[in-house]
C-alpha cells in the first residue's frame, strides 16, 4: 500500500528523496536511523533502541538539477484506459517497512509517556524540550509578529469560521410511518487531537484550517502538536493563530511520537479520541497503526504527497497556468503537477513559463525534483479533460476555462475545486474559507476533506408511540423471525401483547 501523508493541500513536508524514521522536522534518509529498531529482537529497552542511529538531516541531494525539465506531454485520445490509469497512478512506496520503523516508537511512547517524547525529540529535532505538553491558557501571546500578518490571519480566521458555522445542520426529524419519528443529531467528539507540520516551512494556516472547525463544532479539549524549533519554542504564528482559535493544549512534538502521545495519553498530554491534520508518511502511518490499536483513536483521512490538476483552455494565461503548477510543486519533492491542456492552450508557452519562474523560487530545487515526474495531458473537449481528471481524482482541481461553472456537474472526484480565471488554489491554502486539509493520492475518489462534520458525532434517534409499534411490530417480527433471532422478536412481541391486552 502507499506510503501516506495526511496532506491537506499543505502538508508533505518530507522535502528530500531521501525519508526515514519518522523525524518531525529533519527526516534523515532511507537507509539510516531506526532500521534496527524496527527490528523485533531489538525492541527492549524501546528507548535504548530509539536512541542509536544517525542524527536526521534534511538535506537535498547535492546532483540536484536546480533546471526544470520541461514536462511529458501526452495526448488523451493516443492513450488506452489502461495507460489514463498507469499515468495517474501515484508511486508505490513499501509501507510495511514504514510501519516497522514507525511502531516501536509508538510502542516506546505507550509506554514510557513524555520521556520518550523528549527523547524522541531530541533524537530528530535535536531539540531538549523542559515541559513536553503545556495548557495553552498558560502561554503567554507571542510577540514580534507584524501586524500586517495577524491582520491576514485574522481575515483569514473569520473567513474559515464563516464557512464551517454554516456547514451546521439543524437536527433531522422524519415520521417514516404514523407513530414513528426518526432523529438524527450532532455531537461534538470530547478530545481532539490536531498535526501541524513543521518540517520545511512553517505552517499556521493549518492550525486554522483544523483548529477552528474544531473548536466550531464544540470540542472541549484540543491539542495541537507541532514540532518545537531547536531552542524549544514553537513557532510565534503558529501559537498565535492556536490561542486566537481557542486551543486547549499544546505538545511540543512532531512526528510519530506525537500522533502516539495524543493517541495514548501521557502525563501531560490528554489523551484524544481522534487526530487530524497533515503530515509527512511516518505521521501518518503512526495515525493508521494507532486506528487499528487499543489507542482506540479515529483518524480524518489516509493521504499521500500534495497535487494539482490544472484544467487550462485557450484563453487561460500561461503565466497563471505555470504559477498554479508549480505552486503545488514547492511543497517537496514529492509532490506532483498535472495540466489537462484543452485545444488552444499552448503548451509550449507554459513550458517556457514554468522554466523561468521555477529559476526564480527559494525553493527551486524542490519544485524541479517536482516537476520531473509531473506531466501534461493534450485533450480537445472540457468533457475529455474532466473525465481525465476524475480518473486522476486530484486533492486540488484548478478549472481555468472560459464559463468554468458548467464543469462542476462533470466533476465526480476532487479534493477541492478552484474555479475560473481569478481563483488560484493559494487561496484555499490561505483564507478563502474552504479547507485546505484535503485527499491525495487519489483518495479523493472515497475520502472528503476536513470539515465541521470532522469533529462531529451523528447519532440516530428513534421513538415510537402504541399506535407507531402496532403498525411496524408485525414487520420486524416477520424479519426477526427469519433471521432466527427469537429474542429481538420477543422484544416486539411481548410489548404488541401488552398493548393488545
Amino acid at each position: 500500500q502507499a506510503a501516506l501523508k495526511g496532506s491537506a493541500g499543505r502538508a508533505f513536508r518530507s522535502s528530500t528523496g531521501s525519508t526515514a524514521a519518522c523525524a518531525s522536522r529533519h527526516p534523515p534518509p532511507a537507509s539510516r536511523g531506526g532500521a534496527r529498531a524496527g527490528s523485533s529482537q531489538d525492541r527492549l529497552p524501546l528507548l535504548r533502541s530509539l536512541r542509536q542511529g544517525a542524527r536526521p538531516t534534511a538535506r537535498l541531494a547535492a546532483t540536484m538539477d536546480s533546471t526544470a525539465a520541461e514536462l511529458k506531454t501526452y495526448r488523451l485520445s493516443d492513450l488506452t484506459e489502461a495507460q489514463k490509469e498507469s499515468i495517474s497512478a501515484r508511486p508505490r512506496i513499501d509501507f510495511s517497512k514504514i510501519q516497522d520503523i514507525v511502531g516501536p516508537i509508538v510502542e516506546a511512547v505507550r509506554t514510557e509517556g513524555d520521556a520518550a517524547v523528549r527523547e524522541l525529540t531530541l533524537k530528530f529535532d535535536r531539540c531538549e524540550l523542559d515541559e513536553t505538553c503545556v495548557r495553552l491558557e498558560d502561554v503567554p501571546w507571542p510577540e514580534g509578529i507584524p501586524k500586517e500578518v495577524t491582520d491576514a490571519f485574522d481575515v483569514a480566521y473569520e473567513n474559515i469560521k464563516r464557512f464551517h458555522e454554516a456547514q451546521a445542520q439543524e437536527e433531522l426529524v422524519v415520521e417514516t410511518m404514523p407513530g414513528v419519528t426518526c432523529r438524527r443529531m450532532s455531537r461534538a467528539i470530547g478530545a481532539v487531537g490536531l498535526y501541524v507540520p513543521g518540517g520545511t516551512a512553517i505552517l499556521p494556516s493549518s492550525a486554522l484550517m483544523l483548529a477552528v472547525p474544531a473548536k466550531v463544532a464544540g470540542c472541549k479539549t484540543i491539542v495541537l502538536a507541532t514540532p518545537p524549533r531547536q531552542d524549544a519554542t514553537i513557532s510565534p504564528e503558529v501559537l498565535y493563530c492556536a490561542k486566537k482559535v481557542g486551543v486547549t493544549h499544546l505538545l511540543k512534538a512532531g512526528g510519530a511520537q506525537a500522533v502516539a502521545a495524543m493517541a495514548h495519553g501521557t502525563e501531560t498530554c490528554p489523551k484524544v479520541d481522534k487526530i487530524a491534520g497533515p503530515g509527512n508518511q511516518f505521521v501518518t502511518a503512526a495515525k493508521m497503526v494507532l486506528q487499528n490499536s487499543e489507542a482506540m483513536v479515529g483518524i480524518d483521512m489516509p493521504a499521500g504527497p500534495s497535487e494539482v490538476l490544472v484544467i487550462a483552455d485557450g484563453g487561460a494565461d500561461p503565466s497563471h497556468v505555470a504559477a498554479d503548477l508549480l505552486s503545488q510543486a514547492e511543497h517537496g519533492a514529492d509532490s506532483q503537477s498535472v495540466l489537462v491542456a484543452m485545444a488552444g492552450c499552448s503548451v509550449a508557452a507554459v513550458q517556457r513559463e514554468l522554466k523561468q519562474q521555477c529559476d526564480l523560487l527559494p525553493r527551486n530545487e524542490m519544485a524541479v525534483k517536482a516537476l520531473s515526474h509531473s506531466f501534461i495531458v493534450q485533450v480537445d473537449t472540457l468533457e475529455d479533460a474532466c473525465a481525465f481528471s476524475n480518473i486522476y481524482a486530484p486533492e486540488h482541481l484548478i478549472v481555468n476555462v472560459e464559463d468554468a461553472e458548467r464543469c462542476l456537474d462533470m466533476v465526480e472526484n476532487a479534493g477541492s475545486v478552484f474555479l475560473g480565471r481569478w481563483t488560484p488554489e493559494s487561496v484555499g491554502d490561505y483564507a478563502s474559507g474552504t479547507n485546505h486539509t484535503l485527499p491525495t493520492y487519489g483518495y479523493a475518489r472515497m475520502y472528503s476533506g476536513v470539515s465541521l462534520d470532522t469533529f462531529q458525532k451523528k447519532i440516530t434517534v428513534q421513538s415510537l408511540s402504541e399506535e407507531g409499534l402496532l403498525n411496524l411490530g408485525p414487520t420486524v417480527e416477520i424479519m426477526a423471525e427469519v433471521e432466527g433471532l427469537e429474542a429481538h422478536k420477543q422484544a416486539v412481541t411481548k410489548r404488541l401483547n401488552s398493548i393488545r391486552s
